[in-house]
């Protein structure tokens, strides 16, 4: 039994020294594995106590016991050392330092605009109003009092959508990006009797990149303004409000006669300030309105004897064009940081 003692201790002090030199979690996995896993040099001793006597048995359990206790807390205290130094930084950290902010993220010029925009006809009362991007040609044009033969209609000036093979249910519309949001007013007049004070921004579609103020996609901002004795005053007085809220006080504007085919009479819409001024010129052309054509009115169900309206549209990325001073439309879409964080 002496000579099984005696083992004893120099494997304990041999074990002891390889698992505090274990220099990473795998190195000491195994050195756990070949003393004290089931395969390891104290399991073995533990199964040669059936060689031993039974007044030697005791002893010598003892011992082997008390030997695995002392290797479990040396390899717990090892695993927590390791454990520690693969969760510190690789290379020296002061956390006495004061740390770096990170740089927080601003709106997008275009949505700045629309959300001045949208905050300046708020203030007179107009609700904000949203449609598909995907629309019909009753919605679009038909409803609008848009002729059939109208240019806006040819597929040079608008992007159609592929008809189905087998409609569900059958429609003859054909289906586009819509051109303009003046079909969300024809929307919502349809879902709600008069009076109606809406603005619709969004995004619109239409063949043109002709120079570096056109895009074939774009953002526009439309106004409906329905009520009894509504006139051309009220929608001179809100035009001069919105500009003066969104270019400065010292705008003016003047109306210019046009043609569209959903308002009657129709209006080309000028601005000048010290801005345009300073561009060389005495008045910029901004946006169209009018007041609403009375077969749109009869289009959606309302009396053009009992009801009349104005409505407007014009287009977001001029707007930001004109305030920031940017000569290509183009720099809206990038993405280039270097440009978005101007502004």
């Amino acid at each position: 039994m002496a000579g099984f003692l005696d083992e004893i201790e120099p494997l304990k002090q041999t074990a002891l020294a390889e698992l505090k030199a274990a220099p990473d979690l795998a190195a000491l996995e195994q050195t756990k594995g070949m003393w004290i896993g089931p395969n390891g040099k104290f399991t073995a001793l533990m199964k040669q106590l059936g060689t031993l006597s039974k007044e030697e048995k005791p002893a010598a359990g003892k011992l082997i016991n008390v030997a695995k206790v002392e290797l479990e807390a040396a390899l717990a205290e090892r695993r927590s050392e390791l454990e520690l130094a693969a969760a510190l930084p690789k290379h020296p950290t002061d956390f006495t330092l004061p740390g770096r902010r990170r740089a927080l993220g601003k709106l997008h010029p275009l949505t700045q605009v629309t959300d001045d925009i949208v905050r300046a006809f708020r203030k007179i009362g107009f609700a904000v109003a949203d449609g598909p991007e995907i629309e019909d040609e009753y919605h679009c044009f038909d409803a609008l009092n848009t002729a059939a033969d109208h240019p806006a209609r040819d597929a040079q000036d608008t992007f159609y959508l592929a008809k189905p093979a087998n409609p569900q249910p059958p429609s003859a519309n054909s289906h586009l990006l819509r051109t303009h949001t003046s079909s969300v007013q024809i929307r919502v007049m349809k879902s709600q009797p008069p009076p109606v004070r809406i603005i619709v921004p969004g995004r619109v579609f239409r063949r043109d990149n002709a120079d570096a103020t056109h895009n074939p996609t774009f953002h526009q901002v439309e106004g409906l303004y329905v009520d009894k004795n509504v006139t051309v005053g009220d929608l001179k007085g809100t035009v001069e409000f919105v500009f003066r809220e969104l270019m400065g006080d010292d705008v003016k504007i003047r109306f210019r006669p046009h043609y569209f085919s959903y308002t009657e009479p129709s209006y080309e819409i000028d601005f000048t300030n010290a801005l345009v001024k300073k561009m060389g010129k005495d008045w910029l052309e901004i946006a169209g309105c009018g007041m609403v054509h009375p077969q749109v009115f009869e289009n959606v169900g309302y009396d053009p004897a009992v009801w009349t309206g104005w409505a407007f549209g014009f287009g977001i990325e001029r707007i930001a064009m004109l305030r920031y001073g940017i000569n290509d439309i183009r720099l809206f879409y990038e993405n280039d940081v270097r440009f978005l964080k101007q502004f």
